[in-house]
């Protein structure tokens, strides 16, 4: 049978602007050289779909799970201009209003009734409700990622962004938040009350860093305050109300861009991802949860040895290997420029049933996280739960939708000796690799998907 000869070319790759959660990370928006979709964060959902011919969009930002975002314009050829925030009412499938500026707009942060908008060297505040209210601005010092970051609970006051002095943080309070309207019928549990006023007037100023803010974030209460600088190494928690500094974690000690901070719901542990590829987890309890120097009685002498690192690790795979067979990307461009970060990630935490359930029970629900790549990757870990669940994917029980890039490293399974000698050799060295598995323990891949694409490829 004579067959003509096919070529099978590889389909465009994903290209994506911007990826960012929700307050709640129950759902995350995504833009791209289409326009923009809203997806449920687990399980992974494509819940609709905007697309527009005109121009191409920086952002759209969610204000919790309501139906309205703030769209921003970007790329080669903008939708809107960049002095503009665009209201859009997604229940309608329309804008709503405009808020137009002299200056670009570097950042957004939003909550119930509440927009902040940051420039180069200010921050201007709006109330949204029937009609939207400019209330206030403040001064910054020179702020050129947009950097601000608002509590978003119910009753939360806390704004927090960049003060006059460099590596200054400002911190506002607010009105408080109003909790979300309860939706079907009633909880069990009462709601919850507004917290009682502070007994001493909360501090207006934190001198965080020697060099300038390269993130900023609060959890959904506003209580603390988490910062890292342009060096990249350390991650500093602040209590927003006396102003002290309460944990100080390194990353690493290799200077990185560190994109962002996430803390859990519980606020027992924090998240930090950076430019390296790697999401690493630290524990805000007291305990030896973290890791520390064995030179940790240095520490007067030499603070390097003081720190904590993370205790729990996952590397996100390099993602050009299966992107595209034939571009030729480079793995150093701006989402700006309407081609893909392929190392550039958002993670967020979610709550899922535990592989470690019973059967014929309810499950166990655990905080698990949920990494997004500029390049379409959708990773649900877990956290390892002692050292006899984190040796092995196979262990959790929990297949895979589609199979992820592999990892560049693995571990090699130990085997029997015949002599003594050999015996004693293997043992040491097996101690060896359960210390380092003890001390550099990896977040466990229960699910790898892909989204950004919804033509029937992605």
């Amino acid at each position: 049978m004579n067959l003509a000869r096919h070529s099978i070319t590889a389909t465009n790759p994903v290209q994506i602007f911007d990826t960012r959660f929700e307050a709640d990370c129950q759902i995350f928006t995504t833009t791209t050289p289409a326009g923009f979709a809203v997806y449920q964060t687990w399980p992974l959902k494509l819940i609709r779909k905007r697309e527009f011919t005109g121009g191409t969009l920086l952002a759209a930002v969610p204000c919790h799970t309501s139906s309205l975002l703030f769209l921003l314009g970007g790329g080669r050829s903008p939708l809107y201009p960049p002095n503009k925030v665009v209201i859009w009412d997604d229940a309608v499938g329309e804008e709503v209003a405009e808020l137009e500026f002299r200056e670009r707009v570097r950042g957004l942060a939003c909550r119930r009734g509440w927009l902040a908008v940051s420039f180069r060297r200010r921050i201007v505040l709006f109330e949204v409700g029937e009609t939207i209210i400019r209330r206030t601005e403040y001064d910054t010092c020179d702020n050129p990622r947009g950097l601000l970051a608002m509590a978003t609970g119910a009753y939360s006051t806390l704004l927090a962004f960049p003060g006059r002095q460099m590596g200054h943080v400002q911190l506002v309070h607010l009105p408080p938040c109003i909790p979300p309207t309860p939706v079907g019928p009633p909880p069990s549990v009462p709601p919850s009350r507004p917290p009682p006023p502070p007994s001493k007037h909360p501090v207006s100023i934190i001198a965080a860093h020697d060099s300038s803010l390269n993130t900023l974030t609060v959890p959904q209460s506003g209580r603390m305050l988490a910062t890292t600088s342009s060096r990249g190494t350390l991650v500093r928690i602040w209590d927003t109300l006396s102003g002290k500094l309460i944990r100080v974690f390194r990353r690493g000690s290799d200077k990185a861009e560190i994109y962002g901070v996430a803390f859990r719901p519980d606020e027992k542990e924090v998240c930090v991802w950076s430019d390296k590829g790697t999401v690493h987890v630290f524990s805000l309890m007291s305990g030896p949860s973290n890791r520390q120097s064995s030179l940790s009685p240095l520490a007067s002498l030499i603070p390097y040895f003081d720190s904590e690192w993370s205790y729990a690790q996952y590397r996100i795979p390099a993602q050009a290997s299966h992107i595209s067979l034939s571009s030729s990307t480079s793995s150093s461009r701006s989402p700006t420029a309407d081609i893909t970060d392929e190392e550039k990630c958002m993670v967020g935490w979610i709550e899922a049933p535990s592989d470690r359930s019973e059967s014929g029970r309810d499950p166990l629900m655990e905080y698990q996280l949920i990494a997004l790549t500029y390049s379409g990757g959708w990773y649900r870990l877990s956290l390892p739960q002692g050292t006899s669940n984190i040796s092995s994917l196979s262990a959790g029980g929990t297949p895979l939708s589609s199979s992820p890039p592999k990892a560049s490293s693995h571990s090699r399974p130990r085997t029997n000796s015949v002599s003594s000698i050999t015996s004693r050799t293997e043992k040491g060295k097996e101690r060896e690799r359960d210390k380092d598995r003890k001390d550099n323990r990896e977040l466990i891949l229960q699910e790898y998907r892909k989204y950004g694409r919804w033509d029937g490829w992605g």
